[in-house]
């Protein structure tokens, strides 16, 4: 598409909030810190194996190869459009599994503040209201998919510095309590509580598991590198974007881990509430009176929900700017590359906002017959989370192939180094992220895994079976296109 040069520019600074926006996810905390103290080790690991050659991958593709389409041009220009097609559906589903579990975490959160105010642990919203509520978020993040990136900065900004304040305050709170009372509920006793695989002092191939959400935490950098089109430099402000985006955001993944580790024991952690509760567990611990708890409780789940809002807001452009660009390509259906008069396309949007609303509909129903399903976040959000991590798969392999053939742009930005460098910047986050999909997947070797596990295994083998009819459908009307202009062309 080309540019604008009316339209509002997207500065570095605005980049750098966006970039902490997208990636710096507060409803992966939680879950996070229930790896307990080995996710300190984990996050050393991923950092150097995943998060900075990612983050350079995606700077270097991204101003390489500038375009909307992001993943699904890098990965068509490596290995064709089959590939592409399949990186382009896992891409897209994720996103209304992943906005179908956070409208559930703000009825989660929104309940809490109740509980906290009225002082009744008994407290359970209707499901009318449950309802009303997620439908309302799913309308609100679905009506704000339809602007530009640089004309929602303000939004990306706020929730950037929300993110900052209240996560930065339970990492604070939680070293104010380890200082002041020495104690934390899951205190380092020796160096085994640091180490990853270990499991009552013995070998166990159960902590892999847990890669997966490490590298949740990390993910977004593609989405970034579809600015492009809306900054001044972005050979200078990408890279700079990812990687002062980069140091702040294990800084703020870190911190409120830390709290949450010294608040509750790892075997009660929530995650989904397991952030507000350790506020109050840490703020009751701290002696704060009851109306300040009260006070902090509701501006922190307030914070924490503006945040889900411009979180989605933020990843909206890019997932819809690369749908849409593989619909003008055939992928998806051709409506779905629709624009608005600022050149957003909308209709992937509003098809995210008409799916999440069915699956939490769904959710809500069978929650009221079956009651033991109550951890809606969770379930949504592990299929959300294995259906994003297909995605990235054909990218490292992509990078490879592409940084090979040398340089397309004397403009863009190079990842400098001999073979064996590159190759280990291509091969280890991919290695990461096959280990990290087949330990979310199988957990345990035994048959009791399947029988929590199964409706994540059997969500996963569905979509990567309806990934497939895509590809075939498209395959089939390609072939079809081709076979018909032969047959003109020998008419003539």
């Amino acid at each position: 598409m080309p540019k604008d040069n009316k339209k509002p520019k997207f500065r570095l600074l605005s980049a750098v909030f966006a970039t902490v926006c997208i990636i710096l996810v507060g409803d992966a905390v939680a879950p996070t810190a229930s790896i307990g103290n080995s996710q300190y080790f984990w996050w050393a690991i991923m950092l150097l194996g995943f998060f900075v050659p990612y983050g350079l991958i995606s700077a270097e593709l991204g101003t390489q190869y500038p375009s909307e389409g992001g993943m699904y041009t890098w990965v068509k220009k490596a290995f064709g459009k089959k590939w592409a097609g399949r990186v382009a559906w896992y891409y897209w589903v994720n996103f209304p599994l992943w906005v179908a579990s956070l409208a559930s975490l703000v009825t989660t959160i929104l309940t809490q503040i109740v509980v906290q105010l009225s002082g009744n642990p008994d407290f359970v919203m209707n499901w009318g209201i449950v309802l009303a509520i997620q439908v309302f978020y799913i309308l609100l993040v679905s009506i704000l998919g339809v602007l530009r990136i640089s004309q929602s900065a303000w939004l990306s900004n706020l929730g950037a510095i929300a993110k900052f304040v209240f996560m930065a305050g339970l990492g604070v709170l939680g070293i104010y309590v380890l200082i002041s009372t020495g104690q934390s509920a899951n205190p380092i006793e020796s160096w085994t509580d640091l180490m990853p695989l270990m499991e009552n002092g013995h070998f166990s191939l159960a902590g892999l598991g847990f890669v997966s959400l490490i590298i949740f935490n990390m993910l977004g950098f593609e989405v970034v590198s579809t600015f492009s089109d809306d900054m001044e430099n972005p050979k200078k402000e990408i890279p700079k974007a990812i990687i002062l985006g980069g140091i702040l955001i294990a800084v703020f993944y870190l911190l409120p881990s830390f709290g949450i580790g010294v608040a509750i024991p790892v075997s009660e952690l929530s995650t989904d509430s397991g952030l507000l509760d350790s506020y109050g567990q840490l703020m009751s611990i701290a002696g704060f009176g009851a109306g300040l708890v009260n006070a902090i409780t509701v501006v922190v789940g307030g914070l924490f929900i503006y945040t889900l809002v411009a979180n989605i807001a933020s990843w909206n452009f890019g997932v819809n700017s690369v749908i849409a660009y593989a619909a003008e390509d055939g992928t998806f259906p051709k409506s779905w590359a629709k624009r608005n008069k600022a050149g957003v396309p909308y209709v992937p949007s509003i098809w995210t906002g008409v799916v999440a609303l069915v699956i939490a509909i769904a959710g809500i129903i069978v929650q009221q017959f079956i009651p033991s399903f109550e951890n809606l976040f969770w379930t949504f959000f592990s299929l959300s989370l294995v259906t994003l991590l297909l995605s990235y798969l054909p990218m490292f392999m992509a990078f490879l192939k592409l940084h090979k053939q040398g340089k397309a742009s004397e403009k863009g930005y190079w990842i400098n180094g001999g073979k064996f460098k590159i190759g280990v910047f291509g091969i280890v986050p991919f290695v990461l992220l096959l280990v990290a999909l087949f330990f979310t997947l199988f957990p345990e070797f035994n048959v009791e895994m399947f029988e929590y596990n199964w409706p994540l295994i059997v969500g996963a083998c569905i979509a990567v079976l309806a990934g497939e009819v895509l590809v075939w459908n498209m395959g089939r009307k390609d072939q079809k296109a081709v076979t018909t202009k032969r047959e003109v062309t020998n008419e003539n």
